[in-house]
């Protein structure tokens, strides 16, 4: 017997999920990390207010995918932000959008979410989930097609020495993926000569619920609404996770201010929307690459998640593709019982591949125009852009689709 069905690589957000939507099957499911996910190291566990640097912008259709798998509820309880409104506007002009909820007639246009609640909710979903064994901490060094099998299958080996084997083998490491690496995938990347700096800061004026964005010419900037739920209700709209998009020179300024010069440069930077700059957690930075593998499947291996595409943060879209990846497979998986066809059958996998592959290049694509268009600074790209900009603002169809795809509603 096989020690798996599936072996799913990588226990971050995407493949935690990729297990939960897969915990009603049959299947064996073994999910292998570097380290075990502990609840008491997350942030919102802390007696003292704390929040995790990482955050992601969950589209209504992660958020009902995560209640699908179980998830939600716990994620929810610890500490959620809903918005309803993203304002986005031109350093280098008079062109802004103003997104709300309202005008779709939703109850927000989704929810900040700091990474660590994500993981504490999949994690204690997968609590419940009998045939999902986590295999942690443990490090892939190499695996090997059993060619003696006619149903194809993986043995998986650590560094440690130990081994495993599976019929399917899932990539969700991230990207630097190091299965994508050993399976000997093509990838097409470049890099974007920015690094993304983020932290979480207290300001003196209320959020009430909206993300801000402002594009300059360093990069865009963006102001994600956090609550503090200890605190009475409205008192608690105090604090933002920041993601600042910069060149490595300017990033390095910035990471070498101390706080108080970093806060006056911040506020600065947002026009003082939200007031003076209170605090500032501390700042972490980190490169920024594009990244996508030409195919994201092999017979009895799949790429999910960052391993199989990486995005531009500005548009917060990265981990909700990651998590419609493990929507999709997942359901691919289900109809391949369904049909008792083999689960490592490449025409299986293949069939996850198209349902994905233009989806995810076509998101690419759009935040690839929007950061070109965003860089230049020549006078006639300024004028289209704060053109383009007031003028999709006025016109309330091309926002509304605008919204609802990235929603994830359309």
């Amino acid at each position: 017997m096989r020690d798996f069905d599936i072996a799913i690589v990588g226990g971050g957000m995407v493949g935690a999920a990729l297990a939960g939507a897969l915990a009603d099957t049959p299947l064996r499911i073994g999910l292998f990390d570097n380290a075990p996910f502990s609840s008491e190291q997350a942030p919102c566990s802390s007696e003292v207010l704390s929040f995790d640097s990482r955050v992601s912008a969950i589209a209504p259709s992660s958020r009902q995918f995560l209640a699908d798998i179980g998830a939600w509820p716990a994620i929810e309880a610890a500490r959620v932000s809903p918005y309803t409104d993203m304002q986005v506007w031109d350093a280098d002009g008079t062109g802004s959008i103003h997104f709300s909820a309202a005008d779709i007639h939703a109850q927000w246009l989704g929810h900040i979410v700091e990474n660590s609640v994500i993981l504490l909710g999949l994690y204690e979903s997968l609590r419940h989930a009998g045939n999902v064994s986590q295999v942690s901490p443990v490090s892939i060094d190499r695996f090997e097609r059993l060619a003696d099998d006619l149903q194809g299958g993986i043995r998986l080996h650590s560094q440690d020495r130990q081994s495993w084997t599976a019929t399917l083998l899932i990539g969700a490491d991230g990207p630097r993926s190091r299965i994508r690496q050993l399976a000997d995938f093509t990838t097409r990347e470049w890099d974007y000569h920015h690094q993304a700096l983020v932290t979480t800061v207290r300001t003196g004026l209320p959020h009430r619920g909206t993300a801000l964005q402002r594009f300059m010419p360093s990069g865009p900037l963006a102001f994600l609404p956090l609550l503090d739920k200890s605190q009475q209700q409205g008192s608690g709209q105090h604090y933002c996770s920041i993601v600042w998009s910069a060149d490595p020179e300017c990033a390095a300024n910035l990471l070498a201010m101390d706080d108080e010069n970093f806060a006056a440069a911040l506020g600065n930077a947002i026009e003082q929307r939200l007031g003076s700059i209170d605090w500032v957690d501390r700042r972490v930075a980190f490169p920024l690459r594009q990244r996508h593998a030409v195919d994201y499947v092999q017979p009895n291996i799949a790429l999910v998640g960052d391993a199989a595409h990486t995005i531009h943060p500005l548009a917060g879209q990265g981990v909700n593709l990651g998590f419609m990846d493990a929507r999709v497979l997942a359901e691919e998986i289900h109809r391949a019982l369904h049909s008792e066809r083999p689960l490592g059958e490449f025409a299986v996998l293949r069939r996850y591949q198209r349902a994905r592959k233009g989806h995810n290049l076509g998101m690419m694509g759009v935040m690839e125009g929007f950061k070109f268009l965003f860089a230049q600074d020549s006078l006639p790209l300024r004028w289209i852009r704060n053109t383009g900009m007031s003028g999709i603002n006025r016109t309330g169809f091309i926002k509304n689709r605008l919204m609802r795809q990235a929603m994830g509603i359309l």
